[in-house]
């Protein structure tokens, strides 16, 4: 059955178009919090920024590891992660040791997706699919924590600079894995059930 141009319900106006608006203002609401309490980098922009870099190079490649293969999270943690490393290469730019650190990034961000999805293996069982989430972002976030120390441009350090990095990928990969189950429900996966 096809929708003609007069069946439109209420549902459709909530969520296709107020819901992305408020998620847009949202957005800009947070990116300006830095400015409305003072400016400068505090702990709002530390956060907001943490948030930016879970999303990119954690989330993206962890959840199409997770709905799709090992292959898909490692090339989308590949993509997401040279994005990321080109968004702070100009803020290295001269630095030594610079490059450590970015390509620190984009390897993680390969690791992650990779490791979640050889360790899922398709599989729509939450529990496996908390697992192979928390497995793989911790992990990849220990070893980013690991390849910074190796750079004289890095400045996360010590055991506050360890658990920010390492927990902050655990949480992820929890909140996650009920992502990636939500959108199995919605049968956005690898496998085509209609065949099956």
């Amino acid at each position: 059955m096809s929708l003609g141009w007069k069946d439109w319900n209420r549902n459709d106006i909530i969520y296709a178009v107020i819901a992305p608006i408020l998620a847009i203002l949202l957005i800009v609401l947070i990116s300006k919090l830095p400015s409305i309490f003072g400016g400068g980098f505090g702990v709002v922009t530390g956060i907001t920024m943490e948030l930016e870099e879970l999303v990119v190079i954690v989330g993206v490649p962890l959840v199409l590891g997770l709905v799709w293969n090992r292959w898909a999270g490692g090339a989308s943690g590949f993509l997401m992660g040279s994005f990321y490393a080109l968004y702070w290469a100009n803020s290295f730019h001269g630095i030594h040791g610079a490059g450590t650190v970015l390509i620190a990034y984009i390897l993680s961000a390969m690791l992650i997706g990779y490791m979640a999805g050889a360790l899922n293996k398709r599989s729509e069982n939450f529990i496996r699919l908390l697992i192979s989430s928390v497995v793989a972002a911790t992990i990849g976030g220990i070893m980013l924590f690991g390849i910074f120390q190796l750079s004289s441009a890095n400045v996360v350090t010590g055991i506050v600079g360890f658990l920010l990095t390492v927990l902050a990928r655990t949480a992820c990969g929890a909140v996650v894995a009920v992502i990636a189950k939500v959108f199995m429900w919605y049968g956005i996966t690898a496998v085509n059930k209609s065949n099956a």
